[in-house]
């Protein structure tokens, strides 16, 4: 009962820390048809968090819903039949749920000038969103360009998920770590949206976040 309760009071770690976990566990389930099905319900998983995040914002939950549940099942049809349409269709849907829940939680922070424990959550699972979002625009821009992205291992090969989604963090977070290069024009224009996103995101959530709080201490 206690740790629903923590839950309850603090959804944004919740997500935060399951993505996080997401982020150690990607790389065993690469590589077979059992770590696939594992992906996509780990992906399920966050969608739900995502979800019950979002409950707790101003963001509309009917909208999450209505995006989360054909991501859902999309995920399961990609597992078990894989094809270039679902694709196409699946990764984009993803990502309007992922920036939606991240614009949701935008929301919650900016709503007012008090920062609560679960807001400083927040900033981290806002964060750990946009770039998943970002990565599954990453790989609908790969199916609709093949050889976007390259890379220094296997240069000619499409990039798996864990390589977009380090793409994406790098990105970002404004690192400029990642051997993933994108040599298409989507591509780059998407990499630069996303750098651009990173640095607002730093300016303008990140250091109002940290004034209020100083301002708060004294």
């Amino acid at each position: 009962m206690k740790l629903v309760r923590s839950a309850q009071r603090h959804p944004s770690a919740i997500l935060l820390v399951v993505q996080l976990l997401g982020v150690l566990l990607y790389p065993a389930m690469e590589g077979s048809r059992g770590g696939r099905v594992a992906f996509e319900i780990l992906g399920i998983l966050f969608l739900t968090l995502a979800v019950f995040s979002v409950r707790s914002t101003p963001g509309l939950t009917w909208v999450s819903v209505c995006l989360g549940l054909p991501a859902v099942v999309l995920s399961l049809l990609d597992a078990f039949r894989p094809t270039d349409t679902i694709v196409l269709i699946s990764n984009p849907l993803h990502a309007a749920f992922y920036f939606y829940a991240a614009y949701s939680l935008l929301r919650y922070m900016l709503s007012d000038h008090d920062v609560s424990a679960d807001e400083l959550w927040a900033t981290g699972a806002t964060f750990t969103l946009v770039a998943w979002g970002f990565a599954y625009l990453y790989v609908f821009v790969q199916a609709l360009v093949p050889g976007t992205f390259t890379a220094a291992v296997n240069a000619s090969q499409d990039r798996t998920w864990m390589e977009l989604l380090f793409l994406s963090f790098t990105t970002l977070s404004s690192t400029g770590l990642s051997d993933i290069v994108p040599i298409s024009s989507w591509g780059r224009s998407v990499v630069m949206i996303e750098q651009l996103a990173g640095l607002g995101y730093v300016a303008m959530v990140v250091s109002r976040l940290v004034g209020l709080t100083v301002a708060k201490r004294n």
